[in-house]
């Protein structure tokens, strides 16, 4: 992604009087400045969206101005990125990856020159929780493992059985999912022959320590997250970006820095995990400036000495950094400001006692203390969907454990409390599997057409239920679910599938939305979705009537946004009003500059079961 900042050009921004691109707003308020720069970015994701059920990774440039600040998004370069079973597990091609990466990276260059403008820096985002290992030499050791391979299954009973899964939430404040980050490294370090099955003959002690001497794990100097892992190849330098990192179940969500006193309990309940402490990498804020591309990289991309940028690596995180959410009264807004302390929601400070306490101190919502405070929900949605709020410290109370919320990193000291739901990945499935059967991609847009027609609410699924998480067959276990539910009131038809799905997930995002503010002691009074289910009409009405809230989709490259808006402040391409750095209302500012969100009013007396 390239992003260009133009500054003012006479009283308002050029061309506003013309109309923006296509879904995009001409800017309503002055809100800062830039030099006219732009900011390269790489999102590799996996864009599974309403619109187009595939998985992709893509680069792209993007033209920007700032008059406030307003950022156009024009695609570069696309290309495939999805798991693929090879040495007995689901892996992913991250040398093909690495290579779309280049490629986009060269055709973003060849784009700036023929613009004129220099190139301010690159950052890098990804899905979260994989991950690669590094040897002595910085050589990668083996494809990263997919979080949806089965291999993790039976280890999350493992290591609840030796460590009780509240002693984890207490630090980490992770809701319980099956692939985080934690389990597929206690799962690496048990393996013998790096592909998960003991090695034949290795009875005594001699061949067991050469056959655990031959691991991945045994010969791992280092563990790096994807984002991570391009970010060294593109700098030569090994770090961990705290969003990203704060997946891993290893790090403390109120110190957002890793927990030595649970890795040390981690490594005396699994020796076998050794060192691993020193195998995790320095870890840095988003805007960090990692180092410059490699010299080999400036030449082969024409991009030169272009500096590297941590951004909000994991994805969400990013979609989060760009959602147009309102500003809070009284919520905190220095960039880079210090982190907070033991305020967390939940949290007592030693010898304090607050028996019985239920809802979350003052800094838990970033909001004031007199009344019911107020707040905007985020779903970022896609092949995963995740629902929530931005808050300025964790929520790690029990009923917040209990309700498996999840307490995640964010820009600028926050934390994005939040639950996964499955998203879109089953819908994607489904059509993908039709499109197969067909012999011809499905008309999308007529299937969602059709499943608007259909009755709703006849029938919910659990659509985080872990039968719908693996590949394969989705349309067949879709049917299996609705059958244990409505046997006879729903008719087997592509439709009707679609059509309770969706209901389903809207009544999931519905409860989630409910619950976070619950939780957090705040009223939700609006839903924000960005990202590519964003430009899924159907589903955004249906959760709004199941919420009862009102619902402001996009913009659909959100995560493009915060990514290259990161950057933008860090670059000094992006400051406030006053001259000084951008603050996160600044940077949302410039996305509502930017975009033209759709707003879907709740229909009176109607909604799905909640």
């Amino acid at each position: 992604m390239l992003g260009v900042l133009h500054p003012p050009a006479g009283d308002g921004p050029a061309g506003a009087d013309a109309g923006p691109p296509a879904g995009q707003a001409a800017p309503a308020e002055r809100v800062g400045t830039a030099s006219a720069e732009r900011v390269g970015t790489v999102p590799v994701e996996r864009s599974g969206t309403a619109s187009a059920g595939v998985v992709r990774g893509r680069t792209d440039p993007v033209r920007g101005r700032t008059d406030p600040v307003r950022v156009e998004l024009v695609e570069c370069g696309r290309f495939p990125n999805g798991p693929a079973v090879t040495d007995g597990g689901l892996h992913w091609d991250f040398e093909a990856l690495w290579d779309g990466i280049v490629t986009g990276l060269r055709e973003a260059a060849s784009i700036a020159s023929g613009r004129g403008l220099d190139v301010r820096g690159i950052g890098v985002d990804s899905w979260a929780v994989d991950h690669g290992f590094l040897d002595d030499d910085g050589a990668l050791l083996a494809q990263p493992w997919c979080y949806r391979d089965a291999r993790t299954d039976a280890v999350r009973e493992r290591v609840y059985e030796r460590i009780p899964f509240a002693e984890h939430y207490a630090v980490n404040g992770l809701q319980d999912l099956p692939f985080t980050s934690l389990f597929q490294l206690v799962a690496s370090a048990a393996e013998r022959d790096g592909r998960g099955q003991a090695v034949p003959g290795a009875a005594d002690a001699d061949a067991a320590a050469d056959a655990e001497r031959a691991t991945d794990w045994s010969r791992a100097a280092l563990v790096l997250l994807v984002p991570d892992l391009i970010t060294y190849r593109l700098t030569g330098r090994r770090v961990a970006e705290v969003t990203n990192a704060s997946t891993t179940g290893l790090l403390d969500a109120r110190t957002r820095t890793w927990s030595d006193a649970h890795v040390e309990r981690l490594v005396r309940e699994f020796p076998e995990l050794g060192d691993l402490r020193s195998r995790l990498p320095e870890l840095v804020e988003p805007g960090t400036a990692v180092g410059d591309l490699r010299p080999d990289l400036g030449d082969e991309t024409g991009l030169g000495a272009v500096p590297v940028f941590a951004v909000c690596s994991h994805d969400t995180a990013s979609a989060v950094a760009a959602a147009p959410l309102p500003q809070a009264a009284g919520q905190r807004e220095a960039p880079g400001r210090e982190t907070p302390g033991r305020e967390a929601a939940g949290q007592e400070s030693p010898g304090q006692e607050s028996p019985g306490r239920e809802t979350p101190g003052r800094e838990a919502a970033g909001q004031e203390t007199t009344g019911q405070r107020e707040a905007a929900a985020y779903i970022s949605s896609g092949t995963w969907s995740l629902v929530g709020l931005e808050l300025d410290a964790p929520v790690l109370t029990p009923a917040s454990r209990e309700a498996n919320f999840t307490n995640e990193l964010g820009i600028d000291g926050t934390v994005r409390y939040l639950r996964n739901v499955m998203g879109l990945w089953i819908l994607n499935e489904c059509v993908r599997e039709w499109s197969e059967a067909d012999g011809a991609p499905v008309d999308l847009p007529a299937l969602l057409e059709k499943a608007a027609r259909e009755p709703g609410g006849r029938c919910l699924i659990d659509v985080d239920g872990e039968e719908f998480l693996a590949p394969g067959g989705m349309p067949g276990r879709v049917r299996a679910a609705i059958d244990r539910r409505a046997p006879q009131g729903v008719a087997d038809t592509r439709p009707a599938a679609a059509r309770v799905i969706l209901d389903s997930l809207a009544a999931a995002y519905a409860r989630v939305v409910h619950r976070a503010g619950q939780l957090a002691g705040v009223e939700v009074t609006a839903i924000h979705v960005v990202g590519g289910g964003s430009q899924n009409d159907l589903l955004n009405r249906l959760t709004a009537e199941a919420a009862g809230l009102p619902v402001h989709a996009g913009p659909v490259e959100a995560t493009a946004l915060g990514n290259v808006l990161v950057q933008a402040r860090a670059a000094g391409a992006l400051t406030g009003s006053d001259g000084g750095p951008a603050s996160r209302a600044d940077l949302r500012a410039a996305v509502r500059a930017s975009t033209a969100p759709r707003t879907y009013e709740p229909t009176p007396s109607r909604g799905l079961p909640a």
